[in-house]
């Protein structure tokens, strides 16, 4: 073979005695084997010479035993004169940053890595030498390119930019998943309030389940957001998933997670479940009453073992997981009537907490409204209107069957349809709503039809829509995309519905 011979570890020249005559170039090929096999290891120890920037060869005990010609131009960066000063010495003393240990330690290569020291930046690749017995003898170190910030530039680039958008992306997630709310959230001083709040701040303090009872619209899902973020869980993800909203057929696969490939059209790479995206966080399951019986008894499975096993698939998968789950049902009610297991709800009901209706404390609705007024005036872009003693005395006196979601969608309402400043009870009462010109012919309103004792549905709906258009316009002074992000419609929306009614902005604009 061409090219100057090789200066060979002591160990594999015994391991490989070879004679001039048996070069490849001579075609003296041997006969044996093992001749052969000797032959080839030659030869291939002889290209990666020829092709790296350098090779070092160190035995067991991690002293240097060899390193090759081009490797020695490495030496003065890193403090030596010259190969007999650095041969025989351990490797960790005389390069920095090395990695050939643990190759020795674990028998396992390093195939692609960066090596950082005095003497500059290598893309580096390290391989175990192993004898006829399978033991690791030593390992072989090759450097594959020098300076390869330089050489290698395009690909570390987009390696960079590909783990910043792979950070950017965690980050997001860790964003959408850190808890909205803190049990300060839970809005109200009475004696009701302060007690709910106080049971919260006691349950956070431990991983038991917690059950939250209540009417819907109470802020079951703000006080599970609150116990979450006064927990030793707070800074890893909160899932939720209301069990209402997802299809029976799915439920499993929601929460379990699917193997890859487990069935027809799943996913090739497979999909985590709520549980293993939850994996030392909380779990918070919403309308745990809907659950489907079928499913009951694996989810019980997982809360007594904390291990759960994807959808086709024979692996189970330990979990670190807080459920905090919550119901508007009576589900002692649903036991009695075996709707719902009773092993589960035992489960689930280790530490209940009722969440007040707000009937049963009126002394916090002008607390409520008022935060819930800052609220829709930031979404909206509106100032925000102020209420009135009798309008607050009216809000107290009505039995709200929907809770705070009502009471605000009633603010809301209220708020972005009157152009004035303070709200006073009339404003909630209807009084005060703008009537038609005089000088068109007024449409039929909702109040109207429904007075009637025979309405066709369509003239309804039609009734409500053109009412709803014409006072949007009015609260945003004809301005078209304002109104429909108060109708929380699009504009395609409004567009149509404007053409098919062109007096309404004919009526706004006599009105203004």
């Amino acid at each position: 073979m061409a090219g100057p011979t090789l200066a060979w570890p002591r160990y594999i020249a015994a391991a490989m005695p070879l004679s001039k005559s048996q070069t490849p170039a001579q075609h003296d090929f041997p006969q044996d084997v093992d001749g052969l096999l000797r032959l080839a290891a030659q030869s291939m120890f002889d290209v990666l010479a020829r092709s790296t920037e350098g090779m070092m060869v160190i035995g067991r005990d991690h002293r240097v035993v060899w390193i090759s010609d081009g490797y020695k131009r490495f030496l003065p960066a890193l403090g030596f004169n010259d190969e007999h000063e650095f041969v025989g010495r351990p490797v960790e003393d005389v390069v920095p940053n090395t990695q050939m240990l643990q190759v020795l330690e674990t028998g396992k290569p390093v195939l692609v890595d960066l090596l950082t020291n005095r003497s500059g930046t290598f893309l580096v690749s390290r391989l175990p030498l192993r004898n006829d017995a399978g033991e690791v003898v030593g390992a072989l170190g090759l450097v594959l390119l020098d300076h390869p910030e330089t050489t290698m530039q395009p690909l570390i680039s987009k390696f960079s930019r590909l783990q910043q958008e792979l950070e950017d992306t965690r980050r997001q997630l860790a964003a959408q998943r850190r808890p909205k709310y803190t049990i300060a959230s839970f809005i109200g001083a009475s004696p009701a309030a302060l007690e709910v709040k106080r049971q919260a701040r006691r349950v956070a303090q431990t991983d038991s389940t917690v059950l939250l009872l209540g009417e819907t619209g109470t802020g079951k899902e703000l006080m599970a957001h609150a116990i979450h973020s006064a927990s030793r869980r707070a800074h890893r993800p909160l899932v939720g998933v209301n069990i209402a909203a997802v299809p029976e057929t799915l439920l499993e696969a929601e929460f379990f997670g699917v193997a890859p490939g487990a069935y027809t059209g799943a996913e090739r790479k497979g999909r985590d479940g709520k549980f293993k995206l939850a994996d030392g966080g909380t779990l918070f399951l919403d309308e745990i009453g809907d659950m489907p019986l079928a499913l009951q008894s694996k989810l019980l499975r997982v809360l007594q073992e904390q291990e759960v096993e994807p959808l086709g698939s024979n692996t189970v998968m330990r979990v670190d997981v807080r459920v905090i789950a919550a119901t508007s049902r009576d589900l002692a009610a649903m036991v009695a009537a075996g709707s719902f297991r009773a092993d589960l709800y035992y489960r689930l009901n280790v530490l209940p907490i009722r969440v007040p209706a707000l009937r049963e404390r009126l002394d916090d609705i002008e607390a409520l409204a008022e935060a819930l007024g800052e609220d829709i005036a930031r979404r909206s872009g509106m100032p925000q209107k102020l209420l009135s003693p009798d309008a607050i005395e009216w809000l107290m006196q009505q039995p709200w069957p929907g809770n705070i979601r009502e009471l605000r969608n009633t603010l809301e309402q209220v708020s972005l349809m009157s152009d004035d400043m303070q709200l006073t009870a009339a404003h909630f009462q209807g009084d005060a709503a703008a009537p038609a010109p005089a000088e068109a012919p007024a449409p039929a309103t909702a109040s109207a039809l429904t007075a009637q004792a025979v309405a066709p549905l369509p003239e309804l709906i039609e009734a409500l829509e053109r009412d709803a258009i014409r006072r949007a316009l009015q609260a945003t002074g004809g301005n078209r995309m304002a109104a429909a992000r108060l109708l929380q419609i699009s504009r395609a929306s409004l567009y149509e519905r404007l053409a098919r009614w062109p007096d309404l902005e004919v009526q706004v604009s006599n009105n203004a």
